[in-house]
């Protein structure tokens, strides 16, 4: 069964609908309970990470999500999902994360960036990806984002990258945890693909 966890903070429905393109057993979860007894995981988001991360420890979710990664099973992060994963952001003050890959969400750098450009980054944009079992079938495809924040990791953890300005991290990939930056599920055949793989893996 594959679990997406509804957290106030997750365009389910999109998520939801993208994924029951490829298996009948996918559901939305909402109790830390229901965690272990999944096959795969997604922990989608739009929205603040303070607020995300309060709502995952007040209702035992934080717990259930790092047991599951523990377990080995295949669990991916969207968009606000992926930046939770890392071990903090600097989103409205300092706020600890997941912890689950090394790093830090921080705000796009304009002073590194054209002035024409905008902040959120927001739009259809290019990855340039390394090998990889979710990136089967692709290269370099072109994903759709919206944020204002990127993570910083090390090298080891990175299988996508994307340029707005200057490069920043659009994927990851440590042991079992997989991360996206951009949208697969508004992102058409290519994000559907990342998807497809990732129930396949």
């Amino acid at each position: 069964m594959l679990g997406i966890i509804d957290y106030n903070m997750g365009n389910l429905a999109s998520v939801y609908n993208a994924c029951s393109k490829f298996t009948n057993n996918v559901k939305i979860v909402k109790d830390a309970s229901d965690i272990k007894n999944l096959s795969r995981l997604i922990l989608p988001g739009v929205g603040a990470y303070k607020d995300a991360m309060e709502h995952l420890n007040s209702n035992d979710l934080k717990s259930a999500i790092l047991d599951f990664a523990k377990s080995g099973k295949p669990m991916i992060g969207i968009c606000l999902g992926m930046q939770l994963l890392f071990e903090s952001s600097e989103e409205f003050g300092f706020t600890e994360g997941l912890g689950l890959i090394d790093g830090k969400v921080v705000k796009f750098d304009k002073s590194q960036m054209n002035k024409d450009l905008k902040i959120p980054h927001m739009g259809w944009n290019k990855i340039l990806n390394k090998e990889n079992k979710l990136f089967e079938g692709l290269k370099d495809p072109y994903l759709y984002f919206v944020h204002s924040y990127h993570a910083v990791t090390s090298e080891k953890n990175i299988i996508g990258t994307t340029n707005y300005g200057y490069e920043f991290t659009s994927a990851v990939n440590k042991d079992n945890i997989f991360g996206f930056q951009p949208h697969p599920e508004k992102s058409h055949n290519n994000g559907l693909k990342i998807l497809e793989n990732f129930i396949n893996l």
